[in-house]
């Protein structure tokens, strides 16, 4: 399996699973399967970055496509989620429109020839590629994410089921719980772009006055 192959795995790993959630709404064994579909999408997310690296198949394209679909499973999951009423709608606004400003900001620096997480990346801050590139920051990231749209998951199928022997506190108690996962998802997410907003302002100052320079006299009038 090459690192591309694999991302493209658990982007259908990830359809799959809702697929499973919103087909069988009351069968426990499609729920389960949903739930392992579910952690194979994000567990994914760190083998095609790790095999890339270790047999020397890291690419541009290949960097890109995996943050293609980070993008597709996130917001999947935290759409689908939003409109199953676990979670406010803005939620997947709020990664839509982080994802779609990041790489936005990633695309004009790959036009410039600084792509991916290595050292030609766009992050030159030490700061930055700690928060964003660093092992450490993306496993932790990823594990996050696991843990809020595995325990998301879990809780979709018992509200469903609406199972009598959870009490209303109990069921409080559990729906609180993923809202305050969901937060810290959240603020991880937004951190993590913070470094991406800040360094990539400079490629954003550079297209605008290079557009600037390529337009007519009569246009910049």
């Amino acid at each position: 399996m090459t690192p591309n192959r694999i991302t493209i795995a658990r982007v259908a790993a990830a359809f799959a699973a809702v697929a499973l959630f919103t087909g069988f709404r009351h069968s426990i064994a499609a729920d389960l399967v949903a739930l392992t579909l579910t952690v194979t999408a994000i567990a994914l997310d760190g083998v095609d970055g790790y095999i890339a690296r270790t047999r020397g198949l890291a690419t541009p394209l290949g960097a890109q496509l995996d943050i293609l679909g980070d993008r597709v499973v996130e917001n999947l999951f935290f759409t689908f989620f939003a409109v199953s009423g676990l979670i406010s709608l803005w939620i997947p606004v709020l990664f839509f429109v982080r994802g779609s400003l990041t790489d936005f900001l990633r695309s004009l620096a790959a036009r410039a020839g600084r792509s991916g997480f290595g050292p030609d990346g766009m992050i030159e801050a030490r700061w930055g590629r700690a928060l964003v590139a660093s092992r450490a920051s993306r496993a932790w990231y990823a594990t996050v994410k696991c843990i809020c749209l595995c325990y998301l998951g879990m809780l979709l199928p018992l509200t469903n089921l609406s199972i009598a022997w959870l009490t209303a506190s109990v069921q409080l108690l559990l729906l609180r719980l993923g809202h305050v996962l969901v937060s810290v998802t959240v603020i991880f997410c937004v951190i993590r772009a913070i470094p991406v907003m800040w360094d990539g302002r400079r490629y954003l100052t550079a297209a605008e006055k290079g557009q600037s320079r390529a337009l007519p006299l009569a246009a910049i009038r």
